[in-house]
């Protein structure tokens, strides 16, 4: 019985580094949601620049406010 003694050539694989995923939570959506707020309220923006600033809040607050579990009262004992 004969064996196959071939050199094979070796395969390397390139070493990459496991990258997360990107990911977006609803806490990183509510604390965007605060910032567009505190922005605001502070003048960070132009006049003509708060019509899509506020579109764009009320777009995610609307998606929130859908998507988001709702904290429960204290009292709900009653």
């Amino acid at each position: 019985m004969e064996e196959n003694t071939q050199d094979q050539p070796a395969v390397e694989t390139p070493a990459t580094p496991a990258t997360p995923a990107p990911e977006l939570t609803i806490v990183d959506l509510q604390n965007l949601r605060a910032i567009l707020d505190t922005a605001s309220r502070r003048g960070a923006f132009a006049a003509a620049e708060m019509t899509s600033v506020g579109a764009c809040f009320d777009r995610l607050n609307n998606f929130l406010t859908a998507v988001a579990p709702t904290k429960p009262t204290e009292d709900q004992s009653s």
